[in-house]
């Protein structure tokens, strides 16, 4: 499994967690639902665009590393 994927599959596991105790319905939550659910949708943006960064930095390395083995030949 890339390292990507462990990335991606531990972050969205702690934001089940986190969205699981925080969940605004429990007794003594002064958070809203729109609160809650623009919260967890704004984590699920950063999760996807860290996922390309990653992606894109991965492409680059390799590319680089293609390069560089061109190179020495």
């Amino acid at each position: 499994m890339k390292k990507i994927n462990i990335t991606s599959f531990v972050l969205l596991a702690y934001l089940i967690v986190m969205s699981v105790i925080g969940w605004p319905g429990r007794i003594g939550a002064k958070l809203a639902y729109s609160d809650y659910y623009c919260m967890i949708g704004a984590t699920l943006l950063v999760i996807v665009l860290l996922r390309l960064v990653q992606i894109r930095r991965l492409k680059v390395r390799k590319k680089e590393k293609e390069n560089n083995n061109s190179y020495e030949h």
